[in-house]
């Protein structure tokens, strides 16, 4: 039994200009697989804990692992779900805004998408270090921002996250250098609502 990451379903150059395709390759081929082959290390012998459990299951009931790999599923295994996450929300063609019940739950939450866009920028510049800015959604639909640090899964406190910010510096480094706002700003060119509102319609299931 694996956890894998995702395939990816574009081609490494398809987000240029915002997203270069040397960062796409070193992201998703080295720093991704990384993640799932420590994951799937770790759990070698501990098959009873993952026995018919998805991945996000396994992370919203991380307490109940035993010590000695406790840390290395929260980071390997939330590595694997927030770039799942991640490169699963990007798209060289996306749906440039949210419609349905997505539209009308970030309007009741944020005022607008302007706003909701603001404030998650916003999480995802001042994230110190390492980290995360993610879009949730809890059991009831509800919508907040929630920022982690290093590979720290939402799931771990019961919410699911509907799009998620990288900003590790491996996300952007090789392009941006230090210049953390600008890509956060970009990447909105290339995000897909449409799969933000799948992930918001889906079964809360944890």
């Amino acid at each position: 039994f694996m956890y894998n990451k995702i395939e990816l379903a574009y081609d490494f150059n398809a987000l240029e200009p915002y997203i270069d395709e040397e960062t796409m390759r070193t992201h998703y081929g080295k720093h991704h697989t990384a993640y799932e082959t420590n994951l799937n290390k770790a759990l070698e012998g501990n098959e009873k804990y993952t026995e018919g459990k998805t991945l996000e299951q396994l992370l919203s009931k991380v307490n109940e692992l035993p010590a000695d790999i406790k840390p290395a599923v929260v980071n390997n295994g939330g590595g694997v779900l927030n770039h799942n996450l991640y490169f699963s929300i990007l798209s060289p063609n996306p749906k440039t805004a949210p419609e349905g019940k997505l539209l009308e739950e970030i309007n009741e939450t944020f005022g607008s998408v302007d706003k909701l866009k603001e404030e998650l920028n916003n999480a995802a510049v001042t994230l110190f270090g390492a980290g995360f800015a993610f879009l949730v959604k809890d059991k009831d639909g509800k919508l907040s921002i929630v920022k982690r640090s290093n590979q720290d899964s939402p799931y771990m406190d019961g919410l699911v996250p509907v799009l998620g910010i990288d900003v590790w510096e491996h996300a952007y480094y090789l392009k941006y250098k230090n210049l953390r706002p600008d890509y956060v700003k970009n990447i909105w060119n290339v995000l897909d609502w449409g799969k933000v509102e799948e992930l918001y319609a889906e079964d809360y299931n944890i």
